[in-house]
């Protein structure tokens, strides 16, 4: 479970992160 929680944070992270580089703005959708 806690792995699972971990894995899901540092996707989350990543997406940000690459929303952000986009230019695009920064969208979350869950």
């Amino acid at each position: 479970m806690k792995v699972l929680v971990a894995v899901k944070r540092v996707v989350d992270y990543n997406v940000r992160v690459r929303v952000k580089a986009d230019g695009s703005g920064v969208e979350t959708s869950n």
